[in-house]
């Protein structure tokens, strides 16, 4: 693989983690936890490469609808997660960012995220954006609301500044875990022109090999923009 030339910005959809646990007869929950270990891993892997930001899709608007207890259960690992992870950001130079509406979530998990936002500001390689009670759609909704409020003309440039997303660099390679083929409400603007890969492996499965795999062929494919 050229680790020379790493994808600026990948984007995961990561998929899978209820019928992993079901493969091997555990609860949904037990895939959850499974999945944060992956995202530990993959993280990691990226800074090492050089990939400058991470985004991934961990909480959707639509997940809202899933079992109250599922849903509990997702906000507790969520802080947990944070937490634990807050050295391994300060020992690899990673910097936390969250995206999405994030006032739906308890003052406790809000100011857990606040936190580590603060304390990894600094941090000057990869950027881990977590996209949580995130929609695309609502995203684009908000930052329309973003350019009436402040009377800004209607251009790229001040709606990208008006997205979640903006100071970020644009998806250059969207990963879907699971089998699933389908963007899901993530990023709509921002993958105009990312290369698309989908895996049939399940998130829990998924390895920093496979990852390289992937960028490698990234790393094949021309890129014309609309151009010829």
């Amino acid at each position: 693989m050229n680790s020379q030339n790493p994808p600026k910005h990948i984007a995961i959809i990561m998929d899978g983690n209820g019928r992993w646990a079901k493969k091997q007869g555990l609860k949904r929950t037990a895939g959850h936890e499974e999945g944060a270990k992956v995202v530990r891993n993959i993280t990691i892997h990226c800074a090492k490469l050089g990939v400058k930001y991470l985004t991934l899709y961990a909480f959707s608007t639509e997940n809202w609808s899933r079992p109250k207890l599922e849903v509990e259960y997702l906000m507790r690992l969520l802080e947990k997660y944070l937490k634990n992870e807050l050295d391994t950001f300060l020992q690899n130079g990673i910097r936390f960012k969250a995206i999405g509406d994030l006032s739906k979530f308890s003052k406790s998990l809000q100011n857990t995220i606040k936190e580590i936002e603060e304390k990894t500001a600094n941090n000057l390689g990869l950027t881990q954006v977590l996209a949580l009670n995130y929609g695309s759609k609502d995203e684009i909704l908000r930052a329309i609301k973003k350019l009436n409020e402040k009377n800004l003309e209607v251009t790229e440039k001040n709606f990208e500044a008006c997205l979640d997303t903006a100071g970020f660099s644009e998806v250059d390679l969207l990963i879907r875990t699971s089998g699933e083929v389908r963007l899901s409400n993530y990023l709509l603007w921002q993958n105009a022109y990312a290369e698309m890969f989908f895996t049939n492996t399940l998130w829990p499965d998924f390895t920093t090999n496979e990852l390289d795999n992937i960028i490698e062929d990234f790393n094949k494919r021309q890129r014309r923009f609309g151009g010829v």
